[in-house]
């Protein structure tokens, strides 16, 4: 028999996926919807590569079923900014090139965004605890933290 569609809002548009209903989320937003900031890493929760905002918290799309996500809001990499206009935590990425490979770049774009929503000023130590739980494997870290700090101070500035 089969099951009805999933409704899903993503990156602010609505979307019916044809899912079993313990799918990962990671598999609709990259199989079914064509979104590839999110990417596959460790399929465990772990790495942090798979972030995504749900309801404006980090969350890790590998290990969450879609059938969790009806009615809510979930945002990923693409919902943040265009390429044109990018969103201030991916200016500031871009500014202090804190990316090598690009592995850990989804996770700790969307942890920071979800950071910043609840702590607009953070300390580098707070910083670096939101950050602790996601995976980079070329040493970017001093980067990161700077781009972290950057789009703080930009935010605050824009607030001023």
């Amino acid at each position: 028999m089969m099951q009805p569609p999933i409704r899903l809002t993503v990156n602010g548009r609505i979307h019916d996926v044809t899912a079993e209903r313990q799918t990962p989320l990671l598999y609709v937003l990259r199989n079914d919807l064509g979104l590839n900031g999110p990417k596959y890493g460790c399929g465990l929760g772990e790495c942090g590569t798979c972030t995504v905002l749900i309801d404006g918290a980090a969350a890790r799309s590998c290990v969450i079923p879609v059938s969790g996500c009806t009615g809510r809001d979930i945002v990923t990499l693409e919902g943040l900014g265009t390429s044109d206009k990018p969103d201030v935590v991916q200016q500031a990425f871009i500014d202090e090139q804190a990316a090598q490979c690009g592995y850990c770049l989804n996770s700790m774009i969307m942890t920071t965004k979800a950071l910043l929503a609840i702590n607009p000023q953070p300390t580098e130590q707070e910083a670096l605890a939101a950050l602790r739980y996601n995976l980079c494997r070329c040493g970017t870290h001093v980067e990161i933290l700077r781009a972290v700090m950057r789009a703080s101070s930009q935010l605050a500035e824009a607030r001023d």
